[in-house]
This record gives C-alpha cells, structure tokens and sequence, in this order.
C-alpha cells in the first residue's frame, strides 16, 4: 500500500485478523508455524479473551540490562542501526545460532523491542524477569497467542522482534516458518533484517552462553520489499512473503559474514545441548 514501508504500490496489506484461519490451513500446505490451533483467534482478540499486551515502559528497563550486560560482558560491534525506523511498527527478523542472541539484539537495537521468546525461557525466575521485560512468550504447538500479542503491538506502533528459523541453528536462514511472513502481511509493518554474528562456536552447545569478552557482531540492513499479488488467496500470499523474507535474510547474513571478523558455527549446536 502507497505509504507503508516494506510494501510496494498495489501490493496491500491487510489489516486485522482475516488471514488467522488461512494461515492455519497453510500449516497443512507446508507454509509452517504457527498449528491449526490458531484458527479462532480472530474472535479471541476481538473478544472477551484478548490476551495481555506488555506496556512500553517494561522493554525501558530491558533494554538498559541488556546494554549494559552486552558492552560489559561481551565484546560487541554493530552496524546498520541507522536502517531501524525510530517510530511507527517494525517487525526485526533475524538468524539465531545462540543462547545471546536475544539480549544481545535487543541491547543493540537503536530502539525498544518486544522479541517473542521460546516458552520454556519464560518459566522460573528468568522467565519472569523476561516477562516483566515485556518479553512474548511462544508456545511451540500453539503459536497464535503470541502473534496475536504481537500484532496488536505491532498496531500501537511499537517494535517486534522475531527469530523466523524456530530454533537455534546454523543461522544461515535455510529455511523459516510463516509467523513472520503473517505479521508482516497482517501489519504492514515492514520487515527490518539483522545478522548476529559470533555468539556460539563450532562445538558449542546453543543452550550456553558465550565466554566473557567475545567478539560478536550485529548487522541491521534495510527494510526488505515485499510484492504480493493481491489477486492470490492468503495462504499463497504467506507462501510468497515467506519466500521473499528468507532470501532477503539470507542475502543480509551472508552480506555481514562477508564484512564481519567473526562467523558462524558449521553445527547447529545441538550435540552438546
């Protein structure tokens, strides 16, 4: 729609919930995250039931841990923050190989950001403090919560961030699944790359996080251009985007591979989780 970044003229997004059910039917299809479980959140939002939004305030305090944590802890570089728009929706997409890569992202955004968090992390007394951070929490067999939390945030202007791949990896974007794609689509919001670079070694377990004084890098590039026919049905519209955002993300991190001193792992880290 003319005027929303990250869509071109005559490729409009939509707004609301039309495509909840859509984008269920396309987990069948192969389009992946989130499950069948999420037809229905329409009606939930609009409802009785809306789920809990954080306020602003709480990703204040979160971001300044993970500033300070990141400059002191860690060895850090990073470039691109200009690409990050300061106001309005932005969703930050990006690779995941480590433990760090959330608060190491969050701590390097030039603003605040709500990232939507693997579940597990939001138990016990860490997940509390990542709540109170204004952390989403995402069920892996259930999704649609945490999208529908974030799309409303998304709609009062604020900054989502998201890992697309699911789970820690390689980082080299081989592959992502549809929530981002359905935010992007649902919003309008634009879709902001970032690369994170050096938060685990070949050997490391991705349930760790890195050695004092490592070298890690964090890339933000530009906003990535979604075209979409408007005459396809919503699942091919998610297939599309989905498609668009794992090139673009993976053109991004081999970009900062290329200008970065540090890489990625070769594994996937998952031998000595």
């Amino acid at each position: 729609m003319s005027g929303q970044p990250g869509f071109r003229p005559g490729t409009e997004p939509t707004s609301g919930f039309s495509g909840v059910e859509e984008l269920a039917a396309g987990q069948a299809a192969g389009v992946g995250e989130p499950s069948g479980d999420v037809a229905g959140a329409e009606t939930e939002l609009e409802g009785r039931n809306r789920p809990a939004i954080p306020a602003r305030w709480q990703t204040a305090w979160a971001w300044l841990v993970c500033r300070v944590v990141e400059y002191l802890y860690l060895n850090p570089r990073v470039v691109g923050r200009k690409a990050v728009p300061r106001r309005g929706p932005v969703i930050l997409a990006g690779n995941h190989t480590g433990l760090a890569d959330g608060p190491l992202v969050l701590g390097a955004a030039p603003r605040r950001v709500h990232f939507i968090m693997k579940y597990s992390l939001g138990r016990g007394i860490g997940g509390f403090f990542l709540r109170a951070g204004g952390q989403v929490a995402l069920q892996r067999d259930s999704g649609h919560q945490a999208l529908r939390v974030c799309l409303e945030l998304l709609r009062r202007g604020r900054a989502v961030g998201i890992f697309p791949e699911g789970s820690r990896g390689d980082g080299r974007m081989r592959q992502i699944k549809a929530g981002v794609a359905w935010l992007a689509i649902s919003s309008g919001a634009p879709v902001v790359p970032f690369a994170c670079l050096g938060t685990r070694h070949d050997g490391e377990a991705a349930t760790r996080f890195p050695p004092p004084r490592r070298k890690v890098y964090v890339s933000f590039g530009a906003p990535v251009e979604l075209v979409l026919d408007k005459s396809a049905s919503r699942r091919e519209q998610i297939g599309a985007a989905m498609e668009q955002i794992r090139l673009a993300l993976a053109a991004h991190v081999a970009k900062a591979l290329e200008e970065s001193p540090v890489g990625l792992p070769d594994d996937t880290g998952r031998v000595n989780s």
